[in-house]
């Protein structure tokens, strides 16, 4: 039995996968509890998808068509559905899903914010910020990092990543499983190579096991022991535990794996959300930064992301979790307005965000930017742009926001964690 232990601590760490008790490292008391298998995490469910590099908003969600801002539109070009107005893109994507087709499947649902001021136009800084809401410190949890902290610390894989700035603030384990066999493999580590027909114990043997493993740990909680040494323990009566909990993923993980980067990412997560062993997930694609031939690069990556979020809501639709799946979708930064010698746009500090989910009041957008794509200041009492009177709107205003929505803001996780925003700057009703 410790080589089986073994092998799936191995297979966790080869996968980035963390697993530990509930709110970190459990002291031995806590650890030497009888071994019981918690009751699923049931929602909400949170998604946040990357858009890594800084993507052009003026193709998407922001349209310009005009100061030479855009080469494939004009501004007569611009379509409008109902509160949404967005580039044309139909007929330059190569492949993926067109602007035209997202907005008449999603519109109805999605909240766009415009004039998001990053403040800095470094990638690095720029991650951290809108992954954070905090530009100045290294020592923030992203929030979905945050927000599994705070909902469902006892899920086994309470917050996972699949790249991009994933800080967790050391509140929660970072879980990694980078693809549908390590899944497969993780959910079912009492089989070999995870094939639930070849277990390596029938049920009563597993049940004694376990019961011996218990007894085991309870009787060495009241010795004293170096940290690294109880650390090595706990992980390893953790991953007993947690084993149990995760086999309930093997039912909702696809027989097939699908091509695409976003849905492969997007498989894993919906069904942790729907075994009820996940909180939350950050999903990244790359290559934005298109410092040449932009018009080209975006074309291809924009409908790629689009297409890999119409994936997760159909998917998710299809488990029965619609209901319960936020959406965040995001960039570091935005391109420059106008283009360089290489045909490319350099980093830009304005941007956009967009929302979908339970109690988010789609069909609008807030916030703008002008003619030359700089952001215009809000008034966060009544969201209506004031260019005189308003403020600029950075990070730390969408994740006040954020924490409100998910009902966390007076968490001990966030408090340890504050925005530094009077209540006077933040945005109010923002979802409606």
């Amino acid at each position: 039995m410790n080589d089986t232990r073994r092998d799936f601590l191995k297979l966790c760490g080869l996968a980035g996968l963390g697993v530990a008790f509930p709110g970190g490292l459990a002291s031995s008391a806590r650890a030497a509890a009888a071994v019981k298998e918690e009751p699923p995490y049931e929602g909400p469910f949170y998604i946040v998808f990357n858009a890594s590099g800084g993507w052009d908003t003026t193709y998407l969600m922001d349209p310009k068509g005009v100061n030479e801002i855009n080469r494939l539109y004009k501004e007569g070009d611009i379509l409008t559905k109902g509160a949404h107005t967005f580039a044309p893109t139909a007929k330059h994507k190569t492949g993926g899903m067109s602007n035209e087709d997202f907005y008449t499947e999603f519109g109805s649902e999605l909240l766009t914010f415009n004039g998001l001021d990053y403040s800095v136009n470094n990638h690095s800084p720029g991650a951290r910020y809108m992954a954070t809401g905090k530009l100045d410190s290294l020592a923030y949890p992203t929030f979905a990092a945050l927000v599994a902290a705070a909902k469902g610390p006892a899920c086994p894989i309470s917050y996972l990543t699949f790249g991009n700035y994933s800080a967790t603030g050391n509140l929660v384990a970072m879980s990694r499983v980078p693809y549908l066999p390590s899944l497969q493999r993780i959910a079912n580590a009492d089989a070999i190579e995870g094939n639930v027909r070849s277990p390596y114990h029938d049920d009563f043997a597993l049940a004694r096991i376990e019961k011996a493993l218990a007894e085991q740990r309870g009787s060495r909680a009241a010795l004293p022991l170096l940290p690294r040494q109880e650390r090595a323990e706990s992980m390893l009566y953790a991953a007993q535990v947690n084993s149990k909990t995760m086999a309930r993923v093997t039912p909702h993980i696809p027989k097939e794996s699908p091509k695409e980067r976003l849905a492969q990412q997007a498989e894993i997560a919906l069904a942790s959300f729907k075994a009820g062993v996940c909180v939350s997930a950050n999903l990244t694609i790359g290559q934005f930064d298109s410092h040449a031939n932009n018009d080209v690069d975006q074309m291809k990556l924009l409908p790629e992301l689009l297409a890999g979020i119409a994936y997760t809501l159909r998917r998710a639709e299809a488990l029965k979790i619609r209901d319960k799946l936020v959406v965040v979708l995001q960039s570091e930064m935005g391109r420059t307005p106008t283009y360089n010698k290489g045909n490319g746009k350099d980093h830009w500090s304005i941007g956009s965000v967009m929302f979908l989910g339970p109690g988010i009041k789609g069909n609008r957008v807030i916030g703008a930017t002008d003619d030359k794509q700089f952001g215009v200041n809000l008034n966060p009492t009544t969201l209506a742009t004031d260019k005189d009177k308003g403020i600029k709107i950075r990070p730390e205003h969408i994740h006040e926001a954020l924490r409100e929505y998910a009902g966390i803001a007076a968490h001990p996780h966030a408090k340890k964690f504050p925005l530094g925003l009077t209540d006077k700057e933040k945005l109010q009703k923002l979802w409606g």
